[in-house]
Formats: structure tokens, C-alpha cells, sequence
């Protein structure tokens, strides 16, 4: 494979298939059976079937499926955590199939962290001390190792809290502690397998809330593991719907959303609202000169915000604007109402 130098992750034709001739099953695979015929022929468990990605660098990409979808199979295999039956697995133009067990450490050490839903913290060591056992293994200066974790541990909203030990902190605090940890290894990488899969609505909305604004500051390649819907359209830039080891459909939450690929994609979305994941980008007609609304909505707001803007100052319609508040486009009331209400 070619390195790709816009791609932080490139995945092609991977299998994976637990059985003790593992590579037999793939040409079935590849003659159209299904992973439930060749379990009932052969006795080997098809997990992941011809999976092919592409995760740009400094995005989200959302990993979503149910539970034994083969998401959390699929990126274990990023790090060779899993190694695949077939198939090749490029990581900043890395071939992490070529490397050795010295070289795949280090590239784990250096290049990936993760982020787990049971937290993984040590119960006898303090929240700094969890914080800084990565950068430990690395053996770096002791001072320059609590400096670090005291940076991050103060970027997730627990300065002061350095001392104490995971039994004394919620959920959310634990969690927290575990970002905390995989940030402080500085790795262009981060893998997060169900994070906050385990936390209280309230608490998990507020974890996705740090975990976008470090991002805006960051723009590290994270890869996301979740089943829940309204979660992979709040974080995903890109989001890969994952079904019996497949990927089914992979594109923005705004695609995802307005043109399932599949009848199980479209039984996913079907409820969702659609103002709180669908933007003005959607729905807006490109800017004219001197006939601009007297409103301004920034690009990738949300269309029920546009509305609820509209709304507050009795107006039908807003300006899109970019960075630099120069005008790019309108979105008027109509429209909007009748894109979220599809």
C-alpha cells in the first residue's frame, strides 16, 4: 500500500477469522457466502469481512455498531493489539504489518494511545501518578513528567485533584483521569473503545464536551468507539456504521443522516432529530450581494440553532459566515424547517 500522506489510517481488504484455517474462509467470502454460512460449513467465526477505510489526519472518525459488530475487533487491529487474518494496515504511512515485535512497542509507545470504558486506573497509585505511568515506561525526566500530567490533569478540569485516588473521584472524574493519560503521551493517535459507554447522560455529554474543545486546540486522529447514535453524529466528523463485520456505510453525520445506505442504516436514523445534527451547510443557497440577511450564523451551526436564532429576532432567514464573518451563504426559515422536519 502506498503511504498517503493526507491519511492518517488506511485499511485495506482486512480480514479477520478465528478458526484454525482461518484463510480457506476467505475465498468463500469472496465467492459471496455469508459470515453465517461459513460458520455453519466450516466452524470458523468470521469477524471482520473486507474491511476498507480511509481516516483523514486530525478528524474523528466514529467506529458505530452493536454489540458483536467487530468495531472494537477492527480497531484493535490499528495497533496490532489483533493482527488480521488478510490484509494491510498503513498508520502515518506506517506498515504495521512490517514491523517487529521491538518496533511495533515502540510504535504503540509513541504513535497510539487509547482511552478504555472501565478506565484501566491503578487503585494504588495517585491521579498524578496514573496520569504519568505511560510516560514513565518511556522513562523520561521525572520533572518533565509531572509537569506534563499536571498540564493535562489541569486542561481536564481536575487541577487540585493530583493528590487524591481513584477511589475518592466519580465516574466522570475517573474518566477523565484516563484522557488525561493517554493526551499526556503526546501520540498523533488516540483510540477511545466505548470511553464514556459507562458514564451517567449528564456526565457523558460533558466528556464529549471536553473532549471536542481539546480537539479544536489538538487536531489529533481519533478513532471512536460507541454504539449509541446520537453520540457518533455529535463527535464523528466521519462516522462507519459496522454490521456483522462489515462496514455498511461511511460518510458525515449530515450523510449518514439524509441518505442512509442501507435499510439497517435507515433503521438507526429514522428517529433521530435531525435539527440537532444537520447544518446550515445543508440548507443554504450561496450568498448574493446587497440583499444579505442582518443576521449571522456561523458555518456548522446547527440547524434547530439557526431556527431558534430566527425565532428570537423575528426573522426568516440568516447569513452564513465563515471565519472571518465574511458572508458565504443564507439559510432561510423555510428550508430549515423543512430539512430537520424530513
Amino acid at each position: 500500500m502506498a503511504p498517503d500522506s493526507a491519511c492518517s489510517i488506511a485499511v485495506s481488504e482486512l480480514y479477520k477469522i478465528y478458526g484454525p484455517e482461518p484463510t480457506k474462509c476467505i475465498d468463500m467470502l469472496k465467492r459471496g457466502m455469508s459470515k453465517d454460512q461459513v460458520l455453519k460449513r466450516t466452524n470458523h467465526v468470521v469477524a471482520l469481512n473486507d474491511v476498507n477505510i480511509r481516516i483523514p489526519s486530525g478528524s474523528i472518525q466514529v467506529i458505530m455498531g452493536l454489540s458483536g459488530s467487530g468495531k472494537s475487533t477492527l480497531v484493535r487491529h490499528f495497533n496490532r493489539l489483533i493482527d488480521p487474518t488478510a490484509g494491510s494496515i498503513a498508520v502515518n504511512g506506517v506498515d504495521v504489518m512490517r514491523l517487529g515485535s521491538e518496533e511495533l512497542q515502540k510504535f504503540r509507545s509513541y504513535q497510539t494511545a487509547m482511552v478504555f470504558q472501565k478506565f484501566a486506573l491503578l487503585p494504588h497509585r495517585t491521579v498524578l501518578d496514573n496520569v504519568t505511568y505511560g510516560l514513565s515506561l518511556r522513562r523520561p525526566h521525572l520533572h518533565d513528567a509531572l509537569d506534563r500530567g499536571m498540564t493535562w490533569l489541569e486542561r481536564v478540569g481536575l487541577a487540585g485533584y493530583e493528590k487524591r485516588y481513584p477511589r475518592q473521584l466519580s465516574g466522570g472524574m475517573q474518566q477523565r483521569v484516563g484522557l488525561a493519560r493517554a493526551l499526556a503521551m503526546d501520540a498523533p493517535l488516540l483510540l477511545m473503545d466505548e470511553a464514556f459507554s459507562a458514564l451517567d447522560p449528564i456526565i457523558r455529554v460533558d466528556m464529549q464536551n471536553i473532549l471536542l474543545s481539546l480537539q479544536k486546540d489538538l487536531r489529533k486522529t481519533i478513532v471512536f468507539i460507541t454504539h449509541d447514535l446520537d453520540e457518533a453524529l455529535r463527535l464523528g466528523d466521519q462516522i462507519a456504521i459496522v454490521k456483522g463485520g462489515e462496514i455498511v456505510q461511511q460518510g458525515t453525520a449530515e450523510e449518514i443522516v439524509t441518505k442512509p445506505a442501507t435499510e439497517y442504516v435507515r433503521s438507526f436514523v429514522g428517529e433521530v432529530n435531525r435539527g440537532r445534527y444537520l447544518r446550515v451547510e445543508a440548507g443554504m443557497t450561496p450568498w448574493v450581494a446587497g440583499n444579505e440577511p442582518r443576521l449571522n450564523v456561523p458555518l456548522g451551526t446547527t440547524l434547530d440553532a439557526a431556527l431558534k436564532t430566527m425565532a428570537e429576532n423575528s426573522t426568516g432567514s440568516v447569513c452564513v459566515v465563515d471565519d472571518r464573518i465574511s458572508p458565504v451563504g443564507t439559510l432561510d426559515w423555510k428550508t430549515a424547517v423543512t430539512l430537520t422536519a424530513r
